[in-house]
């Protein structure tokens, strides 16, 4: 079948397809985190469709451009994917495209298996022994409460940036917590670390109500934290101790952690973890149980010389 051009707008140039791109996503039903994302990800099949113009199969073109690339992995390619897929289908639904033209084309297939390692033990207290030398200013006594949530409580970073002062109750060593795709909030129980550096946090920065973590930047400041500013603070803290991880290997080493210490009672260890599926815990403990494993492996093969 010979490509066919969709008629979308007139002579589109780079700037009406991205204005068309802002637009689609403002009408979408999603976090503003998620929405930024989205603006941030569609721009690589905004190029893409520039060049190659916007026929009935260029989301399929798209995606075998995207599985030829060696610099991206799977996932990643998989969400620049799924942004495409989006885009496309709600310019169909509003009337701006004639056909759905993502219909029938899979996304890429991918291990279920953890991609990305979580920090180790030793990698752990190497970051609490550099924070304990830190002095208790505004900016090291926030770094301490947002390793402290996402090392001993676990906390996604959406759920991080999303905490309020008011969601905070240190006294019972509590917090109220709006999870992965949830409108409400269910209540954790906090480290005594985790509370100690919470207060000393409050304390230095003089917060006392509205977004618990908020920008010291000059362009933003005072506003709440984004995750990707989140990162940005916990990378360089990793690249300066030589963690070469990413922030996600945080919640990983807190729910390998716990599933050690509950010798694999996967139910009891979502409580902490507040993990939707027990299906996602069974990929942490596949791991755990393959590591302790390898001696026993290795051993098999050891008069093997080659």
């Amino acid at each position: 079948m010979q490509n066919q051009q969709i008629a979308v707008l007139s002579a589109p140039t780079e700037q009406d397809y991205a204005r068309q791109a802002s637009l689609v996503f403002d009408l979408l039903d999603v976090s503003v985190g998620t929405r930024y994302d989205y603006q941030a990800r569609i721009v690589l099949f905004l190029n893409f469709v520039q060049q190659e113009g916007l026929h009935r199969n260029c989301f399929l073109a798209f995606k075998r451009c995207l599985a030829e690339r060696t610099d991206i992995s799977v996932s990643t390619k998989n969400k620049y994917l799924v942004t495409a897929r989006i885009f496309l289908k709600e310019l169909n639904r509003q009337g701006v495209l004639p056909a759905d033209i993502t219909q029938n084309i899979k996304s890429f297939s991918q291990s279920r298996k953890h991609k990305k390692d979580g920090l180790t033990d030793v990698e752990v207290m190497s970051l609490a022994d550099y924070l304990q030398t830190l002095t208790s200013t505004a900016t090291n006594t926030r770094l301490k409460a947002l390793i402290a949530l996402l090392a001993l409580q676990g906390l996604r970073q959406i759920e991080v940036v999303r905490l309020n002062v008011s969601d905070l109750h240190l006294a019972r060593k509590t917090a109220l917590i709006q999870g992965k795709g949830r409108d409400d909030k269910e209540p954790v129980s906090l480290h005594p670390v985790t509370v100690r550096a919470l207060r000393e946090y409050l304390a230095a920065n003089q917060i006392a109500d509205g977004a618990l973590f908020v920008s010291n930047s000059n362009n933003s400041l005072r506003q709440r934290l984004t995750t990707r500013s989140l990162q940005q603070i916990v990378k360089d803290c990793f690249a300066e101790l030589g963690i070469e991880k990413s922030v996600h290997g945080l919640r990983h080493y807190y729910a390998t952690k716990l599933i050690r210490a509950y010798q694999g009672d996967l139910l009891q260890v979502a409580r902490y973890t507040r993990h939707s599926s027990i299906s996602t815990l069974q990929i942490y403990f596949d791991d755990v149980q393959s590591e302790a494993d390898l001696p026993r492996y290795y051993q098999t093969f050891e008069d093997i010389k080659l």
